[in-house]
């Protein structure tokens, strides 16, 4: 009996115990994780390091973001998924990665359509509320987008014109690399920012298109010879939010996020283009041939630009059409 009674105690016990801690209020700290592509010291690392600072400090803590850059959580074609299905919190992507799911997010790659970086300002606003609604009915909340580098052709060799590309092994990254592979007889390999000093270093790829930065972070000069100031488009990165995540904030929390959103973009536009410049100069430096495009290769390429965006505008249809009459205007 005497056992029993104990036993009871202790069940008791117990009971109030798991009781106590149901009605604890949880901490009061949030902390979300961030996963992007890119090397910490690349400009858009830099940018989310710094939107992730201003949120904690806003926040006076409450809500901390961790950033995991180089692909380190996620590769970065999974980033997107991750960010959908609560995996992670918030992301960063380049948004062209995912136009297979929808024209519009490929839209800042269609070749010579906006080669500046005010064009491309333009291009952007005249695309957001379509890349905003099609991110909502994914589950995903757009925050900012800030672009790339103009993009230049890299070549093991010297390239007069689209000829001269015929048979190289093109590094692709999205829909638009492949075809302008497909078009001037190249052969398109896919191969993600991260894993492309590897595939430079392995001979995997002998050419391909990107920006200055991305040419930086993987020391392109260690093996290509020749790089061609096309300035062909200006693709930009966007980072978005899990929607249930974010509505699960307070709303002084939120603000502050959206706060540091606006300035991250800002800040993100104006860096990149600072540093566009200054990635030449090191590619210089390094000696390698930083060259204007030879008139032939320039025709050759704007033919492809011409298909390229004509193809694009048929699968984009009316929606398509419309950003660009916008963009256009």
């Amino acid at each position: 009996m005497l056992r029993l009674v104990k036993t009871c105690a202790i069940a008791a016990g117990v009971a109030a115990l798991a009781v106590s801690a149901t009605v604890v209020p949880a901490t009061a700290q949030t902390k979300w994780n961030l996963p992007a592509a890119y090397p910490a010291d690349n400009p858009h690392s830099v940018n989310l390091i710094a939107f992730a600072k201003d949120v904690g400090d806003a926040t006076g803590g409450k809500l901390q973001i961790t950033v995991h850059p180089a692909a380190s959580l996620f590769k970065a074609p999974e980033i997107k998924r991750a960010v959908a299905t609560g995996q992670a919190q918030a992301g960063e992507v380049l948004i062209s990665l995912h136009e297979n799911e929808d024209p519009l997010f490929g839209m800042d790659v269609i070749p010579f359509l906006a080669t500046s970086y005010p064009a491309a300002k333009k291009l952007w606003l005249a695309s957001k509320p379509a890349i905003e609604k099609k991110l909502a009915s994914q589950g995903l909340m757009l925050l900012f987008a800030v672009p790339w580098g103009p993009q230049g052709i890299f070549a093991k060799k010297e390239l007069n014109s689209v000829e001269d590309m015929k048979g190289l092994k093109f590094r692709a990254y999205n829909v638009g690399t492949s075809r302008i592979a497909e078009l001037v007889g190249a052969q398109p390999v896919t191969i993600q920012a991260a894993e492309l000093p590897q595939a430079l270093a392995t001979g995997v790829v002998n050419s391909f298109m990107t920006s200055g930065s991305t040419a930086y972070d993987s020391k392109a000069w260690e093996t290509m010879t020749h790089f061609y100031d096309a300035q062909a488009w200006i693709p930009k990165n966007v980072t978005f939010v899990n929607k249930a995540a974010f509505d699960a904030l307070d709303k002084p929390t939120q603000d502050a996020i959206l706060k540091a959103a606006v300035v991250a973009e800002e800040r993100g536009w104006k860096l990149n283009e600072e540093k566009a410049k200054w990635y030449l100069e090191q590619l210089q430096a390094n000696k390698m041939k930083v060259l204007p495009v030879p008139p032939a290769l320039k025709s050759g390429l704007e033919k492809i630009g011409e298909q390229l965006t004509a193809d694009w505008s048929k699968k984009a249809g009316a929606d398509g059409e419309a950003v660009i009459a916008a963009y256009k205007k």
